[in-house]
């Protein structure tokens, strides 16, 4: 006899009165709290009136008014239902076909010798023990929801403590370039802070993205090129730059690196490629040379690289080998465009 925690508790829907005494009296030996109802719509009601007081269902198919496959999906459709197994005295495999395609757990040919109260208990544990394990999985599966939805929110809040701290240092650069008379100094601090924004860039898209794992790269891009033209000065004083990119989204990290080479590229164009009063136009392109390879090119219509010689302390060309390698990639020159055009292929 089973301990009071682990009776079962069974609903026997039946309309033979005799089998269903019998059914009560040999489950019951067996722990089980076994109550009866003459028909399906008895059945229901209780199920309906005594929610998550039964364990388990048998439901009969031949019963007066309705057929058992008539009640089978209302039971089913009941908030949290119990699992149900059905008997009938028809050797028809039809009939045990219908009803587990209409939600039964399991199919028991009924008989009034001893052999049915067995295989109908095997069937009914079987029936409980699939149902926990369900439980158990659809539990372990909210587990990891909830660890999940966690993790992302620490990691969305990380993303949004970096960008403002790193929003602080560029906030601190702005301040020191204020006091500086040296406009080399001013510069430097300049082109520093555009590297810093970039990054930042990132991070504020990551804190406001549904996404952890990845960066919309036309969106960041449209971002981007907006902060850098504010800091390039006055409207038709500076270059114009073109943005013109394909949908795709990449990792965060290829995000930083490619909004780090994107500065550079664009910060030396506006340096070196037009001559004051004539700003002319720095152009971003991005596209997709294949579902697994992309291309990125900053291009300018400027008087191109001359002798070839570094302008400047070569720092940003250095930045750029570190974020390209970074990729896994390598910044090309096209020699035969007019101005600059810097091309870097890399996978998605």
């Amino acid at each position: 006899m089973k301990s009071g925690a682990d009776v079962i508790r069974l609903l026997y829907i039946d309309d033979d009165r005799g089998l269903s005494r019998l059914v009560e009296k040999e489950l019951g030996r067996h722990g089980y709290a076994v109550t009866c109802a003459p028909d399906g719509d008895a059945g229901l009601d209780l199920l309906i009136s005594r929610p998550g007081d039964f364990d388990v269902v048998c439901l009969d198919h031949y019963m007066p008014g309705r057929e058992g496959l008539d009640v089978l999906p209302e039971i089913i459709a009941l908030d949290s239902p119990p699992p149900v197994v059905y008997v009938t005295g028809a050797q028809d495999g039809r009939i045990a076909v219908a009803a587990l395609r209409a939600g039964a757990a399991d199919y028991v040919i009924k008989d009034v010798s001893a052999d049915f109260t067995a295989l109908l208990r095997a069937a009914l544990e079987d029936a409980l023990a699939r149902r926990r394990l369900q439980r158990e999985n659809e539990q372990a599966q909210e587990a990891v929801r909830l660890a999940r939805d966690r993790a992302e929110a620490m990691l969305r809040e990380v993303n949004h403590r970096v960008g403002n701290s790193l929003q602080l240092v560029s906030s601190f650069m702005a301040l020191q370039m204020r006091q500086l008379t040296d406009q080399g100094a001013r510069a430097a601090l300049k082109e520093s802070q555009a590297r810093i924004e970039a990054v930042a860039h990132v991070h504020r898209r990551l804190y406001t993205s549904d996404d952890m794992s990845s960066v919309a790269m036309h969106d960041y891009l449209e971002g981007l090129v907006a902060e850098l033209g504010k800091s390039l000065g006055p409207a038709g004083s500076s270059p114009a730059i073109v943005l013109k990119v394909e949908p795709m989204d990449v990792s965060t990290d290829q995000a930083v690196s490619l909004g780090v080479i994107v500065t550079e590229l664009v910060t030396n164009a506006v340096k070196y490629a037009y001559e004051p009063g004539n700003p002319g136009e720095i152009r971003i392109i991005l596209k997709r040379e294949s579902e697994t390879r992309a291309l990125l090119i900053v291009e300018d219509d400027g008087p191109g690289m001359g002798d070839g010689a570094v302008k400047g302390t070569g720092l940003g060309g250095k930045i750029i080998s570190a974020m390209a390698s970074g990729l896994r990639s390598a910044l090309e020159l096209d020699q035969a465009h007019k101005g600059v055009r810097a091309c870097l292929a890399f996978d998605l």
